[in-house]
């Protein structure tokens, strides 16, 4: 009995050894652009975690930034994955290449609720519920009375030098700001502009002002993005003026705020090899408050993208699980 005992569980060993080999074969090594900013991190250790535990790959993260990891995707085919590809930055070489079938976008919407724009504080938007469009609440700038002059109300833009300080300063100028009694303020810095956000909302202050979206300054703060009634006013009048210096856009037109576009991109190689694992990135979204939310931990924790994963994978099962079958859900559970 003992050597027919020894002799099943060997073939037993043996059978689930040989399936796990074949799982891992099915998806291969893969490797995962851990972009250099929170959000990014992130989903790359999230995404590392899931395909490694539940679908049996080898998974590398590779360090990278929006423009470097395209090109090297673009060149070279490698990482495998961007899960986080902010558009914009690189629309033209992306269209090419997806014509050409070297890159791939599995999901043009990995985050829900992202993007740039003019927000107002929570208490805000509850205590004035009358005012939820920009065009509405610019007719009332003595709600947000400018501290070094009280008759004035103040919109706070993005510190010199950045990208946005352009696009806020033309917008101010087509919506006609200062006529209307509004001065537009420069926070001087990152932690000025933050700094303003923290010290309205610790207040109950107001605050109008730039910011985007997915922050842990949204996610803790929980600012309220402000819809524009005005429509896009078209690439030409955002990237022909809105984006330019003052002398270079001399009529500036009303427009909502230029589309943030992210999308999970990978390689047509990747498509190839990683069997069932490559539909998981199609299903993989993460909702745009419970982001923000796991930014804020990432912050106040002072926690690695790597921490941040399993805090995601332990608190918000009844979110990821849904990306996944039973069967992988399981296997990453019982990895946890």
């Amino acid at each position: 009995m003992n050597r027919k005992l020894a002799t099943a569980l060997f073939a037993l060993t043996t059978s689930v050894s040989a399936t796990a080999a074949m799982a891992a074969d099915e998806c291969g090594d893969v490797s995962i652009a851990s972009m250099n900013w929170a959000s990014a991190e992130l989903m790359a250790a999230v995404d590392a975690i899931i395909l490694s535990e539940g679908f049996g790959c080898d998974v590398e993260l590779v360090p990278g930034a929006t423009t470097t990891t395209f090109a090297s995707m673009n060149e070279k085919g490698q990482p495998d994955v961007a899960p986080e590809l902010w558009i914009n930055a690189v629309r033209e070489p992306l269209l090419k290449a997806q014509e050409e079938g070297s890159l791939v976008t599995v999901n043009a919407g990995p985050i829900t609720d992202l993007g740039e724009g003019w927000w107002v504080t929570e208490k805000f938007r509850n205590d004035h519920p009358e005012l939820d469009t920009v065009e509405k609440l610019l007719e009332h700038p003595e709600l947000f009375p400018y501290a070094e002059d009280e008759s004035l109300g103040a919109f706070v833009g993005c510190p010199a030098g950045w990208g946005c300080q352009l696009a806020n300063a033309n917008m101010f100028r087509a919506f006609e700001m200062e006529e209307k009694g509004w001065v537009l303020v420069d926070p001087g810095s990152a932690a000025g502009l933050d700094g303003s956000i923290a010290k309205a909302v610790e207040r109950d202050e107001p605050w109008f002002g730039y910011y985007w979206s997915p922050t842990s300054i949204i996610g803790k703060y929980k600012l309220q993005m402000l819809p524009y009634e005005a429509e896009w006013g078209g690439t030409e009048n955002w990237d022909g003026c809105i984006v330019k210096a003052e002398q270079d856009c001399l009529d500036p037109q009303k427009t909502s705020w230029t589309k943030s576009e992210v999308s999970t991109v990978v390689t047509d190689d990747f498509l190839e090899k990683a069997g069932p694992a490559a539909a998981y990135f199609e299903n993989r979204v993460f909702p745009g408050e419970i982001m923000n939310n796991m930014l804020v931990f990432m912050t106040e924790n002072q926690a690695s993208g790597e921490d941040a994963a399993y805090e995601f994978l332990a608190t918000q099962e009844d979110v990821w699980t849904q990306w996944v079958s039973p069967d992988v859900a399981e296997k990453v559970k019982g990895a946890l």
